[in-house]
């Protein structure tokens, strides 16, 4: 007879779960004949508990088929009720997030308002003086640690809403666990110390910057004018000796070649980074381009193509910082556009070029044309370029004029390589004074109404988050060792700020399995075969399923062949999502929002679906974003955090 795994308490189809600890191992029997070591971040089902010696001990199986695995200690384990994760934000020029023992804790200083002893405790924690009396027991490091480099999980655990001023915000209980086994401390202070260049060899500071730019008819000043600015940092660079420090790559775009043949290509890399760490390199590559000689279909071209080309055919590694400069007087083509080459959207595109690390500027030349929808375009091109706590890379050049063009992508150029020159020098000792210039040029540039200056501010705001990124980065500060702290979603001192991304936790045969059922879904609406209700409900059941337990991807809809249908026909989508602290688009729409939107509403909400499928193959196709918990290749096994917005 089949076992069957633990329900949770008060639920009758939800299953308990648990993820192995780093340096958990399997047991054939309780205490006795220990068996290999489990893969950190493993999920499993519980099967069993018994109780030795007053430790608690896991029977634990692969999959909720009866598949056993063995016995593992509890405490070498953390509840998985729910796919959730969390990766921290970067904290520069904002408070650090700070971890309490008790929710209790939490909710009284929010509740009371007490900023004094908010600061009093901040202080205490930022400087490493907590006291055993103290209700907070961690900080988040200084340095910005990024999920997708080093790979660390802070599963949700728990959760209440609650308000800090106006904003509605989360209290979250969190298990937080590096990836590496760490020494635990009763009071986990995790103020990283400044590294001196005495003490060990800082690798250099490199900057890369590759142009994506327009090709197509009447762009050769434009082409020429960024040939210049490329020159002249060279001359800068050679003069600095930051030769091999800062690199340019360039790939051109123009549109679909099928629909005009003689448009030659859609995309062409002229320079990788390899080629364009000197000037010859740079200048040999591109002393071929040229603009088409004729015009596209319509006034909208395929940009997207271009940088999505420089996100996945640039070899970005050993970057620290890393831009993307698009150059175009057109409107792109998204989603949904018969010509797009990616069938991206603005936002999944973005979401992958952060996914890789990189920034995107776009500098948007408003050319007179009366074939031009320069509004939408920008619209579409501030959404593309917005940088989390920082803003939108956009600056739209008035009648595409090429002086004003010029002065911009000077600055930009000299503004990145003056970030390699500050950091080179800041590794070597000479940062106070360096970092309070550079601060106090910010300042400065911040109070400018010009837009170049306030465009300048948010590239000296970027490059100054990434040179201290860079600067802490040998310091192998890792999120604290801690176990069941609160934490809350948004600054205590500044509440529309929110301090946490949410994510889910999914393995690359997950995310194809969800691609494919997403694909399915939407075919079988498409031809009529569902009703609005069945559409929504097949829907909601996968969202659900994806934040509850993603092994049960094909058993939830009636597109997989499920024999009952999704969870609301089995009864039981309510207990799916009631525990859930976060939801997505599809979770919170009814069938009666549905019904009440014009049709075009419903196509833009249809497509908003076929963009994310596509977001799913090119994720599912960069092999380097995966990461390995066991350190072999990369396989259908290896994980990958999703943010929670790319997900239905």
């Amino acid at each position: 007879m089949q076992q069957h795994p633990l329900l949770m308490e008060g639920k009758q189809a939800l299953y308990q779960r648990v993820l192995s600890k780093p340096g958990a191992h399997f047991y054939e029997e309780i205490q006795k004949a220990k068996s290999k070591p489990a893969t950190p971040f493993s999920v499993f089902y519980v099967y069993n508990r018994k109780t030795n010696n007053g430790a608690t001990w896991l029977q634990l199986g692969h999959n909720r088929h009866g598949e056993l695995a063995g016995w593992m200690p509890e405490t070498e384990t953390i509840p998985w009720n729910q796919g959730l994760t969390v990766a921290f934000r970067d904290p520069v020029g904002n408070d650090r997030v700070l971890l309490f023992n008790e929710k209790a804790n939490l909710k009284a200083l929010i509740d009371s308002n007490d900023k004094e002893k908010y600061r009093q405790l901040y202080q205490a924690a930022e400087s490493g003086e907590l006291d055993d009396n103290s209700p907070v027991i961690a900080i988040q490091p200084r340095t910005h640690i990024d999920i997708l480099k080093d790979f660390y999980l802070v599963p949700i655990r728990d959760h209440e809403d609650i308000y800090i001023g106006n904003e509605q915000a989360r209290i979250l209980q969190v298990s937080s666990v590096p990836l590496l086994p760490a020494v635990e401390s009763k009071k986990a202070d995790v103020a990283p110390k400044r590294a001196k260049a005495s003490d060990k060899k800082i690798k250099p500071f490199r900057s890369a910057v590759v142009f994506v730019i327009d090709s197509t008819l009447s762009m050769d000043p434009y082409i020429d004018r960024t040939r210049e600015a490329v020159r002249k940092i060279y001359d800068t660079i050679t003069k600095e000796d930051l030769t091999g420090d800062v690199s340019f790559g360039l790939i051109a775009f123009r549109d679909n070649p099928q629909a005009v043949p003689d448009l030659e290509y859609l995309t062409q890399t002229y320079v990788d980074l390899q080629q364009g760490q000197d000037a010859a390199g740079f200048f040999n590559q591109v002393s071929s381009l040229k603009a088409a000689t004729i015009s596209s279909r319509d006034f909208n071209e395929d940009s997207f193509a271009g940088v999505n080309e420089a996100i996945a055919g640039i070899d970005w590694q050993g970057q620290d910082a890393r831009y993307v400069v698009l150059i175009t007087d057109a409107g792109p083509r998204e989603a949904g556009d018969p010509l797009s080459g990616t069938g991206m959207s603005s936002a999944s595109l973005r979401q992958l070029a952060q996914d890789k690390g990189i920034a995107l500027s776009v500098l948007h030349l408003l050319t007179p044309s009366i074939m031009a929808d320069h509004s939408k375009a920008e619209e579409t091109y501030r959404d593309l370029s917005y940088y989390p706590g920082i803003g939108s890379f956009y600056f739209g050049v008035e009648t595409g004029n090429v002086e004003r063009f010029g002065r911009v992508l000077d600055a930009l150029a000299t503004q990145i390589t003056e970030q390699v020159k500050l950091a080179a020098m800041a590794a070597a000792g000479k940062n106070m004074a360096l970092e309070r210039q550079a601060k106090n040029n910010q300042a400065a540039q911040e109070k400018e109404t010009d837009q170049l200056a306030q465009f300048q501010a948010k590239v000296a705001k970027l490059g100054y988050a990434l040179r201290m990124r860079y600067l802490q980065q040998n310091d192998k500060q890792q999120i604290p060792n801690v176990f069941n702290a609160w934490l809350v979603d948004r600054d205590i001192n500044k509440p529309r700020r929110q301090t946490l991304d949410v994510r889910v936790l999914l393995t690359r045969d997950q995310l194809s399995d969800l691609h494919g059922i997403m694909h399915q879904v939407l075919i079988t609406a498409e031809e009529g075969l569902l009703s609005p209700r069945t559409f929504l409900n097949d829907l909601k059941s996968l969202a659900a399923t994806i934040a509850r337990d993603p092994e049960q991807l094909g058993t939830t809809t009636r597109v997989t062949g499920a024999r009952q249908g999704n969870l609301a026909d089995m009864g039981f989508m309510r207990e799916y999502i009631e525990d859930l602290p976060y939801t997505g688009e599809v979770m919170n729409l009814s069938l009666e929002n549905w019904q009440d939107w014009p049709a075009r509403e419903q196509i833009s909400f249809i497509n908003r679906l076929e963009e994310k499928i596509n977001y799913y193959q090119v994720l599912h196709d960069h092999t380097d974003l995966w990461v390995s918990l066991d350190g072999g290749p990369i396989s259908g096994d290896s994980v990958f955090p999703i943010a929670l917005e790319m997900l239905p």
